[in-house]
């Protein structure tokens, strides 16, 4: 059983919690996730490592209240234990030998974001990062991100914080006025990391996303997270989950995506509503 250390609401749907798990956070690298049980009975979902301390040997993950499970998840406190914590799974994000990278962040997106950012300053390259919210109240991360990136851009669909607008229109900005990349790095919802591979395609700048689609088991074996990437089939959990943007089928990955989302609200709601019951 892994006992939860430290949870912190970083909004009001967005938590963070830091898991003991030594043997995970002695393995751990930026970019990759592990699936999580909250209890016995309980789903098997995948969430990325936010971040981790060898010495102290424990994880963070940080989740949004989207379903049952996460709503459950958002239940426990610091002392209780996950039944489950398994990792880490899938594949480093690559950052050797990049000089200067724009790192692309949306949302909760943002929470994978940060890790891959925190490895590029600790390696030395120049990092600027763009991180997009829909207000100002449901902003993460911002001075971690500061502390990171030698640039640091903050948007929000209304004006609330940061400049009005979109990542896509910070990016492009940041393009034309000289900016030089070795890499752009996207994370967060499929359609944002679709447009912004359709403008860095107009650049011919090297583009990488990081997939999250419907996952099981997490090793390959139930096929539930295949993508097709350059017209081939892949499967995050073990090919990815970073991708040659230019090269992923979103339409096809966004469709997959939205297959469980009634039942997923329902399973949301029948959860919420039992509880609500017991606190009568």
């Amino acid at each position: 059983m892994f006992e939860i250390v430290a949870v912190k609401k970083l909004n009001p749907t967005v938590t963070e919690m830091e898991i003991n798990a030594p043997l995970v956070a002695k393995k751990a690298q930026a970019g990759q996730f592990v699936i999580v049980r909250a209890a016995k009975e309980g789903e098997r979902i995948p969430l990325t490592v936010a971040d981790y301390d060898r010495e102290k040997g424990t994880v963070k993950i940080i989740f949004q209240i989207v379903g049952a499970t996460t709503y459950l998840l958002n239940r426990l406190k610091e002392g209780d234990r996950l039944a489950d914590f398994v990792g880490p799974l899938g594949n480093p994000t690559h950052t050797e030998g990049l000089k200067k990278v724009a790192v692309v962040g949306g949302g909760v997106g943002c929470a994978i974001a940060y890790p891959v950012a925190k490895k590029l300053h600790e390696q030395g390259a120049t990092v600027h990062t763009v991180a997009g919210f829909r207000n100002k109240d449901l902003v993460i991360l911002e001075d971690e991100f500061k502390k990171v990136s030698d640039k640091y851009v903050l948007v929000s669909d209304d004006g609330t914080a940061g400049k009005k607008g979109l990542v896509t229109d910070a990016l492009k900005e940041l393009i034309e006025s000289g900016e030089q990349y070795d890499e752009v790095i996207a994370i967060g919802p499929v359609i944002m990391m679709k447009f912004v591979c359709a403008l860095t395609k107009q650049y011919g700048i090297k583009t990488v996303v990081s997939m999250n689609p419907v996952m099981i088991d997490g090793t390959g074996m139930c096929g539930g997270c295949r993508l097709t990437v350059g017209g081939r089939v892949k499967f995050a959990c073990v090919d990815g989950p970073d991708f040659d943007g230019h090269q992923v089928d979103f339409d096809e990955a966004m469709s997959r995506g939205g297959n469980y989302k009634e039942w997923e609200r329902h399973k949301y709601e029948e959860t919420c509503n039992l509880f609500k019951k017991e606190s009568l």
